[in-house]
């Protein structure tokens, strides 16, 4: 590997460290505890987005599932074919959108006005349609993608992870969830193993 490449490397874990530590300071508590609140009270949680966001709302949906929080990822293609048919009134799905205006986002932004389900929207972008359109808007904050294009869905994938998992830490207290319960639907793996001993 040449001496460019390593450097380049070692770069990419300092972008992407200093992006979470930043990322703090733009944490609004009153808007992430408006969101806790309805992912706390909703009957059923959609998350929505294209591209890496996508990916990642489909890992969202998981721990949630994980924490025994019916939830599912939408695609954008299926959900303006009848997808979101699995969302009714007081749900809440999450659109994932740093800049807030992916076009095959606001079809679905529509529907969900239309059925009353509660919008949570996650952006860089405050004044984009989705965030203004959103119940709450929980700001994705990025210094920049680790590629020397500063192009890749890199760190601004580490930032929607970032607050995914935060998300998740916030439900588990709010809920009160219980590890025993965490051990009888995941038996599986090491992990699995661990908690069943």
């Amino acid at each position: 590997m040449k001496k460019e490449t390593l450097e380049q490397v070692k770069n990419a874990y300092i972008i992407e460290s200093e992006c979470i530590r930043e990322m703090l300071s733009y944490l609004d508590e009153d808007e992430f505890s408006k969101a806790v609140e309805l992912l706390k009270n909703a009957e059923r949680i959609g998350a929505t987005g294209c591209g890496h966001s996508g990916i990642l709302c489909g890992h969202f949906a998981h721990l949630m599932c994980c924490i025994e929080r019916p939830a599912k990822f939408i695609s954008p293609a299926e959900a303006v074919h009848g997808g979101t048919g699995f969302m009714k009134k007081d749900d809440v799905m999450i659109f994932a959108s740093r800049g807030g205006k992916t076009k095959e986002l606001l079809p679905i932004l529509d529907i969900c006005k239309a059925k009353g389900v509660k919008i949570i929207a996650i952006t860089e972008n405050l004044d984009s349609p989705i965030a203004k359109e959103a119940d709450v808007t929980i700001k994705q904050y990025v210094n920049r993608e680790t590629d020397k294009y500063n192009c890749q869905g890199t760190t601004s994938s580490t930032a929607l992870c970032m607050i995914f998992h935060a998300l998740q830490t916030a439900l588990i207290e709010e809920t009160d969830y219980k590890n025993e319960s965490f051990a009888l639907i995941h038996p599986g793996g090491a992990v699995g193993e661990r908690l069943n001993k």
